[in-house]
């Protein structure tokens, strides 16, 4: 070794030490070259107990995120709702304080399970286990739980626990997802984008941009039951009601209206999910968790009048 390789290395040993560690622990190929998470403020996954109870001395709220596995076309990841419920908490809790629990990763995707990789739970399981989590963190001091629903199909069932929760312990509960942020009046609009379309992939293309494969997206061939063929040639919003009754149906109801019978890929849009961007994600997200953030700093003012 020359002379100036030993004097880099004892310099590198010494900055090791510096800064409370071995030089050898920063070596890429030492530790895990799968794990890409950063620590994020506020939320519990990554805090330790010691964090958590000084956490709780400050806030009485959480926001439990809840979503599903389950498919989302071809050029997006099964994860796609329960990560953008995980990743939207995330960022409203570094904005306010707040505490974001645990996720709930599957939820009710019985309409999707023609489709490889979906995981669909029963009403009864994907409710105990929110409840349930709502209740560990209520013992802990939590006044205020906000569930942030990423997958329609748990609609029902998140009612149902916010219900219970507020009628039979210390807390009171909220959809988080009911806060309205203003319209985008710069995007197009979109006859409907109800799955894995547009809209979504734009919101995926910023938050977790490296789980899409935009090279596998393309505009979905659809055939929807005969009603909601009716339905959407009637006029103004008539028959609305009968056809949100008539999509998204599981295979087994016999009505053609499972993701696989209505699309070829899985994805239900008007539009075309290749004409998504991670800037248009970007606003979405933005005007959500702007409104969140102020919807929470209001339960907070009126909860100390």
């Amino acid at each position: 070794m020359t002379t100036t390789c030993r004097r880099t290395a004892i310099l590198a040993c010494l900055l090791g030490v510096l800064v409370g560690g071995s030089a050898s622990a920063a070596e890429p190929d030492e530790t895990n070259p799968l794990f890409t998470e950063t620590k994020a403020k506020n939320y519990l996954p990554h805090m330790t107990w010691k964090q958590a109870e000084e956490a709780l001395q400050t806030t009485d709220m959480v926001i439990i995120p809840v979503g599903s596995i389950e498919q989302h076309g071809t050029h997006l990841p099964l994860c796609s709702d329960i990560y953008y419920a995980i990743e939207v908490a995330k960022l409203i809790a570094q904005e306010t304080d707040v505490l974001v629990a645990p996720a709930v990763f599957a939820g009710l995707s019985e309409h999707h399970m023609s489709f490889p990789g979906t995981v669909s739970l029963s009403p009864e399981t994907f409710e105990a286990v929110v409840f349930e989590t709502a209740q560990s963190l209520i013992a802990h001091g939590i006044r205020k739980v906000m569930i942030y629903n990423g997958h329609g199909g748990n609609t029902a069932s998140v009612t149902r626990v916010i219900h219970k929760i507020n009628q039979t312990t210390l807390a009171t509960a909220v959809n988080l997802g009911g806060v309205r942020p203003p319209d985008d009046e710069s995007e197009e609009e979109i006859p409907f984008d109800w799955h894995a379309g547009e809209s979504e992939t734009s919101s995926m293309l910023y938050l977790a941009p490296g789980l899409a494969d935009m090279s596998q997206a393309r505009k979905p061939v659809l055939t929807f039951p005969p009603i909601v063929q009716q339905a959407q040639q009637s006029e103004g919003k008539s028959l609305e009601a009968v056809m949100m009754a008539s999509i998204f149906l599981p295979k087994k109801a016999g009505k053609g209206a499972s993701t696989r019978d209505m699309s070829d890929t899985g994805v239900v849009t008007s539009g075309d999910p290749r004409k998504a961007s991670a800037e248009r994600g970007r606003r979405r997200v933005e005007r959500f968790v702007e409104a969140a953030v102020q919807f929470i700093e209001e339960w907070k003012r009126a909860s100390t009048k």
